[in-house]
């Protein structure tokens, strides 16, 4: 019997496109790991990176990735690192190539290898004639009905369609000798998956040990998330002014260990995992192409300051299916601020729109959203910002002619609207409008999809698909019996008694919350029914709510489907992925018992 190998360390270096650039020599300061991680791939850059792409099919990936890592290839060849990335983003070969460009200009002996397979764009056709109607994940409505109308009835035309793989082709490419793993569309997890599974050997079935794999992946895959990062405890994080990068410890059996660099800021707790644990997930069950993994039992321990224990993911072969994104361009979008200042603000917001529907362009644009943020504060001692509110407008039209009308009219009001109306004279004036990129998360049988790791000499090494399984839904949404008892109460901020984090899936914000002290868990799941949460956030007033609780994490989770509109690339809202949504809520007075603490 062989002798399992020690826990893979790996360390993420980048959450999304935009996080911070000096993370990667940050991590490479840091603690010794195996393995670097870097995930730039969230649905509304998929949308930006279409857009690209779609323009100049040299483009496509992610220059940032290119520029990080081109001073540190020295580093990684020297400590023998691997790294595995989704910056290939709609063209993994074409990043792959740039960097064996790199390493060969540096005399450096670093084997560069890429994964295809995610990109069916050009299959398109093919896979309509063969009959895959390409259901939306989430309404089932077939592809055809996206966008058609009268006098557009072959509907949205899509300029990206990217499936997402599983861990395998990342795992086949470092057996085969690898040192950089240069991915497109592979589910964020994946990115620890692969790696794990060629670390530790694992087999295409290794349900469990698979599952905590995921589990580990999606704990760190988000990087700053789970050092308290975006965590509505930060004002206890030591060091949140530059929270640290995570790391995995994944054992042979799938369970691991979250850590972080020593002397980084941030800090890793219970809570502070638990806040990535629930973030961006539609449920307990929790799909991924390589196992289904079930969270409800997943277990966490505090073994040592910075060190907490992740035990309890249960897995189950995979499903048949996967999912699909898809990007199509819907027309154009324009947003601009205006500022309303002192008393009588309903008053003047309602003269805006006036104004702007009656001779300032809006009544030829296709959507109108104007959105106040805040209150004024007009008391003694208050200043001009104080007493001011920010008011949003943005439209949308099939094409920019309206649009561009509508910032004219916008730029009009000076001499012609309420008192003291302006708009941000210090920025760059609004004149142009810009595309708006829709997504369509569609399902697709796996069976279609050609995997394979593509390695430096042109090697083609196809990836086997794992067995199948039959789909398994989320459990049904539950509902708590209402709090009993007549004991004395106090009304305090949600947020003194729980956490929360948020996040976006498509069209779906979901949002976790869970007890900051064991002893207010029972108030707390009984407190949060469906119909609680739409109290404490109108917003989901009329949508449909799923509703799980996870009793090991002393948490409640929601999904509100449809609050994102048809996802964030395209709805209109300022928070277009839902990532404030919990701190609404926290922010809700609530009546809690007086027995429980302030957290």
């Amino acid at each position: 019997m062989t002798t399992p190998r020690r826990p893979l360390r790996l360390a993420n270096f980048s959450g999304y496109l935009g996080d911070r650039f000096t993370a990667l020599a940050e991590v490479l300061d840091g603690d010794p790991v195996d393995v670097l991680t870097a995930d730039y791939l969230a649905e509304i850059t998929l949308a930006t990176l279409s857009a690209l792409h779609a323009r100049d099919g040299r483009k496509g990936y992610v220059d940032a990735f290119v520029s990080q890592i081109r001073p540190q290839l020295p580093r990684i060849a020297e400590r023998g690192l691997k790294v595995v990335t989704n910056a290939g983003g709609f063209h993994p070969a074409a990043l792959a190539e740039h960097l064996r460009g790199l390493v060969a200009a540096a005399g450096l002996d670093l084997n560069v290898a890429h994964v295809e397979g995610d990109n069916l764009l050009p299959r398109m056709a093919e896979l309509r004639a063969a009959g895959h109607a390409l259901p939306h994940l989430d309404t089932h409505e077939p592809l055809a009905t996206w966008g058609a109308s009268v006098d557009k009835p072959e509907g949205a035309q899509p300029i990206a369609a990217n499936a997402y793989l599983g861990g395998w082709g990342i795992a086949r490419a470092l057996a085969a000798g690898a040192d950089i793993v240069v991915c497109g569309r592979v589910t964020d997890a994946s990115l620890t998956v692969g790696p794990c599974a060629w670390w530790h050997g694992w087999a295409l079935d290794d349900w469990p040990a698979l599952a905590g794999a995921v589990v580990a992946g999606h704990i760190i895959e988000c990087g700053p998330h789970a050092t308290g990062g975006n965590f509505s405890g930060f004002t206890a994080v030591p060091g949140m002014a530059q929270p640290g990068f995570p790391i995995a410890e994944v054992a042979h059996d799938g369970s691991a260990i979250i850590t972080k660099h020593a002397g980084h800021g941030g800090m890793v707790t219970v809570d502070t995992v638990t806040a990535q644990l629930v973030y961006e997930i539609q449920g307990p069950i929790y799909l991924n192409p390589d196992v289904t993994t079930d969270f409800s039992g997943v277990t966490l321990e505090q073994i040592a300051p910075d060190r907490v224990a992740v035990r309890g993911a249960v897995g189950a072969p995979p499903p048949a299916t996967t999912k699909l994104a898809l990007f199509a361009d819907i027309g154009w979008q324009l947003v601009n601020t205006v500022f309303v200042t002192g008393r009588d603000i309903d008053a003047k917001i309602a003269l805006l729109r006036e104004q702007l529907i009656g001779w300032g362009g809006a009544d030829q644009v296709d959507e109108l959203e104007i959105t106040r943020f805040g209150r004024p504060d007009c008391g003694p001692g208050a200043t001009q910002a104080d007493a001011s509110v920010a008011v949003r407008v943005m439209a949308t039209a099939r094409e920019p002619g309206p649009l561009k009308r509508l910032a004219g009219g916008l730029h009009a009001l000076y001499l012609s609207s309420f008192p003291g109306v302006h708009l941000d004279t210090g920025a760059r004036r609004v004149n142009e409008p810009w595309p708006r990129t829709e997504y369509w998360p569609a399902v697709l049988p796996v069976s279609v999809i050609r995997h394979e790791a593509v390695l430096a000499d042109g090697t083609r090494l196809a990836v086997p698909h794992p067995p199948a399984g039959p789909l398994i839904e989320q459990p049904p949404s539950t509902e708590p019996d209402a709090p009993t008892g007549d004991e004395p109460t106090r009304d305090v901020p949600l947020g003194l008694i729980a956490h929360a984090r948020c996040g976006d899936k498509g069209g779906n914000s979901n949002v976790g919350l869970w007890a900051k002290d064991a002893a207010a868990w029972p108030w707390l799941r009984a407190y949060l029914s469906s119909d609680r949460l739409r109290t404490l956030l109108p917003e989901a007033a009329g949508l449909t709510l799923r509703r799980h609780e996870l009793p090991h994490l002393h948490a409640v989770h929601f999904v509100i489907e449809g609050l994102l509109g048809r996802g964030g690339s395209s709805n209109l809202r300022a928070d277009q992925a839902g990532k404030a949504v919990g701190e609404a809520i926290l922010a809700k007075t609530v009546r809690v018992p007086s027995a429980l603490g302030d957290g």
